[in-house]
């Protein structure tokens, strides 16, 4: 005879909890119809909208300044400057030699090193910025906007759109996009003598859209019309990111999940750890993950009744995760076989920043050459510098551990860490100065900037 452990007489219990908070979100949708959900979602708009530009604005100079002389792989401009606001009276200096406690006693942690909250954290969602869905829409007729809410950060500092595809077996054609966004119009032209049918169908399988969370057919949506989904290149355009973003899944409360960023998949073959937190180590794992929780905010019941699509890993997942691993990295052209600076090539300034990088400012104990990341997960602490707060629906505690992002072709990236916070290289400089307490002088911090953007 069985007798059921305590863990086992613990699973009904569970079980009905989740059916009871499921039967209770469904009656509160059936109470609203979807022409008065819309119709109260976008009265509220403007004011979350306004929150979260006040919220930049007190943070952040949002203005376009452009480095001279310094673009991304297709001639964007990359923007320069620390972004990131001080407290009044006090300069970058004078934080540097400051401790972390003291910092936090007197309250002085620049208020964009915080967690930036989601464009409406308490809503969440996959939020598309506006180049995207217009070119979607021009070529598709697909409608990735949303009824409730825009995507908030300036066109100015996000990466160039469309951006160039670079192969890892072709690199001798340069862009394969030839300036197009692919989408299913488009890819059967641009990639037939270039990809082997196994790869041309994976590549077909990331533009497909599948249904998502905030897009589907359902009444619990949000677009306006009914929604075949959203594609993975919707988000990664191109291979590379057009810096949507969302709230991570796997976190709960709601004020506790992050915001997060859109990685590049240029470079994925070199990755070995995947998912919001990490845990997933195949890019076919991630690639299922996505389809059956990530699209769905980790909720299995909403899946099921929004249209989960279950992918078959060994003639699609496979085929999905071979045209991913061709996607290269921009050229570098000053970097030698071991992605360091080639002499002959660099200007003093790059040469000394690579100094720092490699010396003083610690840089490469978790960016390591060729590709400048080492694959693993670090906890930076940054909960030592402030104490929690709660800022437009998201409480800031800890980030907890991030993983090392490559830093290849890091200028075509911004913004950076893991949920936007830092609009520029220059950002990210001072934020780890700070962090990891190398107090680097303004030579030192220019010459880095001059050496991340030869990468």
């Amino acid at each position: 005879m069985n007798i059921p452990t305590r863990r086992h007489r613990a699973w009904p219990r569970a079980l009905a909890a989740v059916a009871l908070l499921a039967a209770g979100t469904a009656a509160l949708c059936a109470s609203e119809d979807f022409a008065a959900l819309v119709k109260r979602l976008q009265q509220e708009k403007p004011t979350f909208a306004k929150r979260q530009q006040d919220l930049l604005a007190l943070r952040y100079d949002l203005s376009d300044k452009p480095a001279a002389g310094v673009t991304m792989a297709r001639g964007k401009p990359v923007q320069e400057g620390v972004r990131v606001k001080l407290p009044q009276g006090m300069s970058w200096d004078k934080l540097a030699a400051m401790s972390a406690e003291e910092i936090r006693s007197r309250n002085l942690w620049p208020a964009g090193f915080l967690p930036l909250p989601h464009p409406h954290h308490e809503a969440g969602g996959m939020v598309f910025p506006q180049p995207q869905i217009d070119e979607v829409k021009r070529q598709t007729g697909r409608d990735l906007q949303r009824f409730d809410l825009d995507f908030d950060l300036p066109q100015h500092l996000l990466p160039e759109f469309p951006a160039p595809i670079f192969l890892t077996t072709r690199p001798d054609l340069g862009d394969v996009s030839k300036g197009q966004l692919v989408t299913l119009e488009n890819f059967v032209p641009l990639f037939k003598d270039i990809l082997n049918p196994k790869q041309l169908e994976g590549l077909r399988l990331l533009l497909t859209p599948f249904p998502q969370q905030q897009f589907n057919s359902t009444e619990d949506r949000r677009s306006l019309h009914a929604s075949f989904g959203v594609a993975c290149l919707d988000c990664h355009s191109n291979g590379h990111t057009n810096a949507a973003t969302h709230t991570v899944g796997d976190i709960r409360p709601n004020e506790l999940r992050h915001r997060i960023d859109t990685p590049t998949l240029r470079g994925v073959n070199i990755q070995r750890l995947f998912g919001s937190q990490r845990a997933l180590k195949t890019v076919e794992d991630f690639t299922e993950f996505e389809q059956r929780a990530a699209y769905f905010d980790g909720d299995p019941t909403t899946a099921t009744a929004k249209g989960v699509n279950v992918l078959e890993r060994g003639s699609q997942v496979h085929f999905m995760a071979e045209f991913q691993e061709l996607l290269d990295f921009p050229p570098a052209p000053k970097l030698n076989v071991f992605g360091k600076l080639d002499p002959a090539k660099a200007s003093p300034a790059e040469l000394r920043g690579q100094q720092v990088f490699h010396g003083k400012g610690q840089c490469v104990a978790c960016h390591t050459p060729p590709y400048y990341t080492d694959n693993l997960m670090h906890n930076l602490h940054t909960e030592r510098f402030f104490h929690p707060v709660t800022i437009n629906g998201r409480k800031a505690l800890a980030d907890g551990p991030i993983k090392t992002f490559a830093l290849r072709g890091i200028k075509d990236s911004p913004p950076y860490l893991h949920d936007d916070r830092l609009l520029t290289l220059e950002d990210t400089v001072e934020f780890f100065n700070l962090v990891l307490e190398t107090r680097l002088n303004e030579q030192e911090k220019r010459d880095l900037v001059a050496f991340l953007r030869t990468l």
